[in-house]
């Protein structure tokens, strides 16, 4: 699966407003839901925290969906 790059304007952006900016849900209140049926894995460890904060060089992957490298500007 060909990697993707996530452009970030500020320092971090949280694993739930990824999520939401990639079209994978459609609001803030799916993206509990979304983590606990869907394996999401962020640097190749699943991760269930909505809040969780994505840096430059991270990967985020989720399976059948894609695979997102967080990139500062």
């Amino acid at each position: 699966m060909q990697e993707i790059e996530v452009v970030v304007t500020n320092e971090f952006i949280t694993l739930g407003q990824l999520l939401k900016r990639l079209n994978l849900v459609s609001t803030g209140g799916a993206v509990k839901a979304f983590l606990e049926t869907e394996p999401v894995y962020v640097n190749h460890e699943r991760e269930t925290r909505r809040g969780r904060k994505l840096y430059p060089g991270d990967l985020v992957y989720c399976p059948d969906r894609g695979m997102w490298r967080i990139r500062g500007e």
